[in-house]
């Protein structure tokens, strides 16, 4: 064989291991715990359950959080009981991070467990033709991890490809979207289940003066589960429901110490730059969008005419990128909607707000209430975004498309060859 055809022969391998499509949404699923507490509920409740109740002006500090968070309930895996059996989890002095990892080795794996068997279902085939797992945690670090116990709980097949992501705050979900997006376009025939599960249960301390850290957790965070499946070339069984276009990943200079998160013997601890948090995401958000766009080789877009699916972090966050981008006041409706019937769930809430979207585009659309898509002469955006952000400041971004969409838009059309 001459050193030409060797060459061709191997060209030929590689390209037909690999996808002709791009990576496209197949799927998606949600779960949450239990335990639900309205947000006018929750500083009566957590200030009765920590024993705190004389801490009148921390809990009025609370209150107006609160109020003001763009969040009416939350769900815990937590509750009364769980936390009257451990009274080490109030004291930060004292240890408690092997009584909290021993909690979240069995529930963090079940809640991901149930998010994805909604997913599967939706899917309608079998759970053993998931070829990889790409699974995202901040709750938890165990070594074999959610990743593992996945393949027991829902009947994987031996040889899934597990990739496990532990520590990467709230742009977890969209990192391992990112991760499957490359699986599923370099594997032909590559369906990759895509799970994060995050519980509160690592974070949760007593009130204490001097740690408003510790208020902003208990008044934003809440627990839920996500997941999606990922491939390329779908089938004739299968539905798309999204495809992705590109990915992009990008850190804020000089933002290493805005956002920490860290193991500490008394649980997960760290902090963010509460004020200056907005005001870093919305000064950067433009740039960051445009690094996703930018391989596309798409003019720079009216950002109205996208759809949009963004981690909620908090209600102030979406206010900021609303004003920056000068965004239609239903652009973001979806993000709000899940910020509103389940607070912050970590890297999930963008998997939340991306099942919100889906299913309500699936209904045929719309301007009402979760929707935050486009209509133009009757028909939905084609062009979307995805965007995640969290320690780094790490901003993940994602341009999405969907497919076989009745508009025609030529104003946004591809130049370049993907």
């Amino acid at each position: 064989m001459t050193s030409a055809s060797a060459a061709g022969s191997v060209h030929e391998i590689r390209s037909a291991q690999r996808a002709d499509g791009p990576a496209t949404l197949l799927a998606t699923g949600t779960a949450n715990p239990a335990t639900c507490i309205s947000q006018d509920a929750y500083p009566d409740y957590y200030f009765g359950v920590t024993k705190r109740e004389h801490l009148t002006q921390l809990k009025e500090k609370l209150k107006t959080l609160c109020q003001n968070s763009g969040t009416e309930k939350r769900f815990f895996h937590h509750d009364e009981a769980l936390l009257a059996a451990h009274p080490e989890f109030l004291d930060r002095a004292s240890p408690s991070l092997d009584a909290r990892l021993d909690i979240v080795k069995t529930a963090v794996p079940e809640l991901a467990a149930s998010a994805s068997r909604k997913a599967i279902a939706e899917w309608g085939r079998p759970a053993a033709d998931i070829t990889h797992l790409v699974v995202a945690t901040n709750s938890g670090a165990h070594i074999p991890g959610v990743d593992f116990r996945l393949v027991q709980l829902l009947g994987l097949r031996a040889s899934v490809r597990r990739t496990m992501l532990y520590l990467s705050g709230c742009f977890a979900g969209a990192a391992a979207l990112r991760i499957a997006k490359d699986l599923a376009e370099n594997n032909s025939g590559a369906r990759v289940l895509v799970v994060c599960a995050e519980l509160t249960i690592m974070m949760f301390a007593a009130p204490e003066e001097g740690h408003f850290q510790t208020l902003i957790n208990q008044g934003h965070f809440g627990d839920g589960a996500g997941a999606v499946i990922v491939g390329a070339d779908p089938g004739p069984a299968e539905r798309p429901l999204l495809e992705i276009m590109s990915a992009a990943q990008t850190i804020i200079p000089e933002t290493e110490d805005a956002i920490t998160m860290q193991l500490t013997s008394g649980g997960l601890g760290g902090s963010s730059v509460h004020n200056n948090l907005g005001v870093l995401v919305g000064s950067n958000v433009e740039r960051c969008l445009l690094n996703s766009f930018s391989p596309l080789g798409i003019d720079v877009p009216n950002w109205n005419d996208l759809f949009w699916v963004v981690h909620p972090g908090t209600a102030a966050l979406l206010r900021q990128i609303d004003a920056v981008l000068q965004l239609q006041p239903d652009k973001l409706a979806a993000s709000r909607r899940v910020l509103r019937e389940y607070g912050n769930m970590f890297g999930a809430t963008v998997i939340f707000v991306l099942d919100e979207m889906c299913k309500h585009r699936h209904r045929g659309g719309g301007s009402g209430p979760g929707c935050g898509s486009q209509v133009v002469d009757g028909h939905l955006d084609e062009w979307g975004v995805l965007m995640a952000f969290g320690p780094g400041i790490t901003f993940e971004t994602m341009v999405l498309r969907a497919p076989n969409n009745r508009l025609h838009n030529d104003k946004y059309s591809i130049r370049s060859k993907l």
